[in-house]
């Protein structure tokens, strides 16, 4: 069946994008209200005593055991990747993901012992193998090659990751802080109902996959079916999506002057700058998702948490950047398409990103400056106050929307066709060794202070970011025209 599409898609001036967009993006939100409402809760989970809901694992091998698990949630994308680009599709590769982590936490709402932990987390490490690349890579998907919707799309799309980040972690932390668990007499928590919180983002993921599997035939048509690259070069027998996207309609084809011609060294250097640009982005992770684990310990500790009377549940602070997120991210996507921001290359961005991440750690050593300043900084009666947190998140949340989805955006556009997923899970994967160096900084705090690891990766991560800023001219030469 021959296909055809319409100049304004060459061009990329289609304004809207294809309703299959929104899917996907509801999809990612149900499942990372899934992943981070259980991250959320994990480390205390984790560290707090058997008759409070927990495991009682000492503090510093929780923190090793959450790098651990965060750092294998981003490395089996470069398997599941690969299997989804020779075997099995994108979308075959987003049910079996989903399916697997909602059956992970169950098991850790039903099994509340050590072997229910490991079996938890294990599930849900291979589930998020299967989901976390290939959705990414459908939304490439449905944009041809060149169209300028693309960056728009992932700033939308990263919206709905954030989205499902901001709400999971306020419905997660109120079953565990209040409907579900026991308080004495005064009021005060003798009990978390942590178990509760696992079953909540289960059925989050539940919803999810009910979503996908129930619309994706009308709205993604045959996209991410067959294995390999879901681009509009391999669609075929695709029911009419969208009206404003006629290039996903039945009938149309992607004529031969739309598909770009690579010779092999640009080709090789493209992935190169991908290479590179994981290798920078380490860093940046594992700086970045010390959120999830000390500075998470640390505002369970040491961070005054009342508001007007009222003690926010640690866990309410994991919906910080999130809210963010969602606030600044129509900001920065109107900004990266005006005259000024078109000016800024992708490794420009990323570096700056970098150095404004190295920033936001100052406001924690603010918070433990103030700490010393008041007395005993072993003292868990002596609080930082709460603004010093807050500004933390937001200098991070400037800093990872600089990076992150401007990440995602260029992975799809240097990534040669037969090596899609995978290439996207080259890129997570940075994010799975950030994780695994992120969880032994966590482990330090304990014996070196919260002061001196804050400042020791502040420190590292400007210089990094410099570095990636000078090197800005070399790389822009290895990308061959992507922007």
């Amino acid at each position: 069946m021959s296909q055809t599409i319409t100049a304004n898609d060459l061009n990329g001036q289609k304004k809207g994008h294809p309703s299959g967009l929104y899917l996907l993006f509801f999809t990612e939100m149900w499942e990372r209200f899934s992943y981070y409402g259980m991250r959320a809760i994990l480390i205390l989970y984790l560290t707090k005593a058997y008759i409070e809901g927990g495991l009682a694992i000492d503090t510093s091998q929780a923190s090793l055991l959450y790098g651990y698990f965060t750092g294998l949630v981003y490395f089996t994308p470069l398997i599941g990747g690969w299997l989804a680009d020779k075997f099995i599709g994108q979308r075959n590769a987003i049910t079996i993901g989903g399916i697997v982590m909602m059956l992970g936490q169950f098991t850790l709402f039903a099994i509340n012992t050590h072997t229910g932990m490991y079996l938890g987390l294990f599930l849900l490490i291979i589930g998020n193998g299967f989901f976390k690349p290939n959705i990414s890579t459908l939304v490439g998907g449905l944009y041809p090659q060149g169209d300028s919707r693309r960056d728009s799309a992932f700033s939308i799309f990263y919206m709905g990751i954030n989205l499902g980040a901001l709400i999971a972690p306020l419905i997660i932390g109120l079953l565990t802080d209040n409907i579900f668990s026991t308080k004495d007499a005064a009021g005060n928590i003798v009990s978390y109902g942590y178990k509760y919180g696992f079953l909540a983002a289960g059925i989050g993921m539940l919803i999810g996959q009910i979503l996908f599997n129930s619309l994706a035939k009308k709205h993604l048509g045959s996209l991410g079916l067959r294995p390999g690259h879901p681009s509009l070069e391999t669609i075929k027998d695709t029911a009419a999506l969208d009206e404003t996207n006629p290039s996903l309609v039945e009938g149309t084809i992607l004529p031969e002057a739309n598909k770009e011609v690579v010779d092999p060294k640009a080709e090789k250097q493209r992935i190169s700058v991908i290479f590179i640009f994981f290798c920078f982005a380490v860093f940046f992770w594992a700086g970045f998702e010390q959120a999830g684990s000390s500075i998470s310990l640390y505002t369970d500790k040491f961070i005054d948490r009342h508001f007007f009377g009222y003690e926010i549940p640690t866990s309410f602070f994991q919906s910080i950047n999130p809210i963010f997120i969602v606030a600044l991210a129509p900001i920065f996507a109107a900004f990266w398409s005006s005259k000024w921001g078109k000016k800024l290359s992708t490794p420009l961005k990323m570096g700056l990103g970098m150095v404004i991440l190295g920033v936001g750690f100052w406001f924690m050593l603010g918070a433990v400056a103030e700490r010393k300043a008041h007395g005993d900084i072993a003292d868990i009666a002596n609080k930082a106050g709460l603004m010093w947190l807050v500004m933390t998140y937001f200098i991070h949340t400037i800093g990872e929307l600089c990076l992150s989805p401007v990440g995602l955006s260029v992975v799809t556009k240097l990534s040669p066709p037969r090596l899609a997923s995978v290439l996207m899970a080259v890129w997570l994967l940075a994010s799975s060794v950030a994780n695994f160096i992120g969880g032994f900084l966590a482990a330090t705090v304990e014996k070196l202070g919260a002061g001196e690891v804050f400042t020791y990766i502040s420190g590292f991560v400007i210089v990094c970011g410099l570095l990636l800023i000078l090197l800005n001219k070399v790389i822009v030469r290895m990308m061959h025209g992507v922007r």
